[in-house]
């Protein structure tokens, strides 16, 4: 932690502190240094080097890049791929390093390095006393994906449930695990939705090629697909599908041109906002067709909503440092432009 942020953070616990002795009416303490602010997964150099977590406070006024590092004296590994949370606890994913590494949310003080019964990891979610994990093994395999179950109070892999190929993002939904298999090195077009009371495969979705994004809106999944690219020699457009959780079945589907390729599907209230051609799109979820004009320009690497407020990542040219644009999904305009690490990746909010 820098002199600065460490100074803030004793002077106000001291205030609180004495505070809480004048007065009979306890006062919440704060739970650490990082409380109440935004985390900033940068992937890191992709053939080298170590990638890293950013801190950015709710004011947007406090920014402090590498706070592993500073908190804990060593560096996270190569591709921190993204975050997820359980509780107090936050849990990296490193994914050419083959670990997650677990850290209190609030302080980032180091807990455990989960190492086993990993094989490039991407994604994670918690469910009760579990973290589901999504593992592509070889990318040159199309046989050895996997999700892997942790147990969350010992921080080890109990064990795995074996997947198609290509497992990425995933969701919990009336009770259920929802995984987009994105396809990895290649291409796939389904979602598979796994038991958690049981850790089994339940079955699969066909949705649209290439599913990179998924949101919940009134238990149904919206999943925004992109497509098989022009270089895989057999592309496809983009689709927008709405899956019914109670039937696990694809109920509604939005086509987009031959040649549009959408990705970073987030939600805001009723509104459904992605990115495309160098555009974002919203779209509310009860229209019965894709919008033709956008809300605000721009290409990102990644894009998130909270509280009305849009966090759109630039990875630049993927060797520098990065930037996190933010906008009033109000007025869609931009807020500030806020420097990262290199290719920042994901946005989280830790309140």
């Amino acid at each position: 932690m820098n002199l600065l942020k460490k100074i803030t953070y004793l002077v106000t616990f001291t205030f609180l502190v004495a505070s809480c002795s004048q007065d009979d009416e306890a006062v919440p303490l704060p739970l650490g240094a990082y409380e109440y602010g935004l985390l900033i997964t940068n992937e890191g150099p992709f053939q080298n080097g170590s990638g890293t977590v950013s801190f950015v406070s709710d004011d947007y006024l406090f920014v402090e890049n590498e706070i592993f590092n500073q908190v804990n004296s060593s560096d996270l590994g190569n591709i921190v791929q993204s975050m997820g949370f359980n509780d107090d606890q936050a849990f990296i994913v490193v994914n050419n390093s083959n670990k997650i590494e677990v850290v209190n949310r609030y302080t980032f003080e180091s807990i455990a390095s989960i190492t086993e019964g990993l094989n490039n990891p991407r994604y994670f979610v918690s469910s009760g006393s579990s973290g589901y994990v999504t593992n592509w093994g070889d990318p040159f395999d199309d046989t050895d994906d996997f999700v892997a179950v942790i147990d969350l109070s010992t921080h080890t892999v109990t064990s795995i449930i074996p997947v198609a190929f290509g497992p990425e993002k995933l969701i919990m939904a009336n009770n259920d695990l929802y995984v987009a298999h994105q396809g990895g090195y290649g291409q796939n077009n389904i979602l598979s939705v796994i038991d958690v009371s049981a850790n089994i495969l339940e079955s699969t979705i066909e949705v649209g090629d290439v599913p990179n994004s998924m949101v919940v809106s009134n238990n149904d999944i919206w999943v925004l697909c992109g497509g098989n690219p022009e270089f895989t020699g057999n592309e496809t457009n983009g689709k927008l599908v709405k899956v019914a959780t109670r039937e696990n079945a694809v109920v509604q589907v939005f086509d987009f041109l031959p040649t549009n390729h959408p990705k970073s599907l987030s939600i805001d209230g009723a509104s459904l906002i992605y990115n495309l051609n160098g555009e974002v799109f919203s779209k509310e979820v009860t229209s019965s067709s894709l919008p033709t004009s956008s809300i605000i320009a721009g290409s990102f690497y990644a894009m998130t909503i909270n509280d009305g407020k849009l966090y759109a990542t630039d990875a630049s040219d993927f060797a520098s440092n990065g930037t996190l644009k933010i906008f009033d999904l109000s007025t869609n305009s931009e807020i500030i432009t806020i420097a990262t690490g290199i290719i920042p990746g994901g946005v989280y909010f830790n309140n």
